[in-house]
């Protein structure tokens, strides 16, 4: 069975004009030409263009493509990295729709006005995360931060504490923003937010390079802080640590 230039242009979504520059540079020649010079595929010609076309989506040049399409190698194990490499994609995007959603629900929740919405709603943005850890045991591990940062915690009010839990997921979602889109952690912009987090921090205890190194450490060695951070995006509290140390090294050194 053979289809015309019009049918595989409709199937697929790619032009007529498209599929003859395909076929001029040998990329996707048709199984035969009919007497008006028409070009006619075949199912192996729809096979290779949908192998093209994944290979596109995947960023890969023609050239790229038609030297692996040309080669010998076994077409099955081709599809099978494609597929793989699709479905890290999807995973990539899924959590970046995540992250997204999230800043949105964040948004939303600073527009509105509404008193009782802003008192009962806050726990949502925090449900099923991890309780840090408690104070006793904060105490034991960091006893001079735990000192200095005790008169800035003690004169929060609970509405103090729901805007800074906001102003802290909402800042833990957009460093997941720069890490699906792949952003060096030492990039200007990672590194402007990293300055916002530091200061923030400084609100209550004045870390040194070394105690902010040590800060990022455990978001990724506390269990409990891990998975409040890998919660919005797997891989987060690796990223923020590595960003911290970026700018510890930096800026605190």
């Amino acid at each position: 069975m053979a289809w015309s230039i019009a049918d595989v242009a409709r199937m697929s979504g790619v032009t007529s004009r498209t599929l003859r520059h395909y076929d001029e540079i040998g990329l996707l020649p048709p199984a035969w030409i009919g007497s008006n010079g028409h070009r006619h595929y075949e199912e192996a010609d729809l096979l290779r263009l949908q192998q093209i076309l994944l290979m596109r989506e995947l960023g890969l040049g023609l050239r790229e493509i038609q030297a692996v399409l040309d080669s010998q190698v076994d077409q099955v194990a081709v599809l099978r990295e494609h597929h793989r490499r699709l479905l890290m994609e999807r995973d990539r995007l899924e959590t970046l729709a995540r992250t997204v959603g999230r800043t949105i629900a964040e948004l939303e929740e600073e527009k509105d006005d509404d008193s009782m919405t802003r008192i009962n709603r806050p726990e949502n943005l925090f449900e099923g995360f991890e309780a840090p850890a408690d104070e006793p045991e904060v105490r034991e591990r960091w006893p001079e931060a735990w000192a200095e940062s005790r008169p800035a915690v003690e004169g929060m009010t609970e509405e103090d504490q729901e805007r800074w839990q906001r102003e802290v997921t909402a800042q833990m979602i957009r460093f997941a923003e720069f890490m699906v889109a792949g952003t060096p952690v030492d990039d200007p912009a990672v590194q402007a937010e990293v300055d916002e987090h530091y200061r923030g921090v400084c609100r209550y205890w004045t870390p040194n390079a070394e105690a902010y190194k040590g800060l990022g450490r455990t978001y990724v060695d506390d269990p409990r802080f891990r998975a409040n951070y890998d919660k919005i995006a797997d891989g987060l509290a690796l990223y923020q640590r590595d960003a911290m140390v970026a700018y510890a090294d930096a800026r605190l050194s």
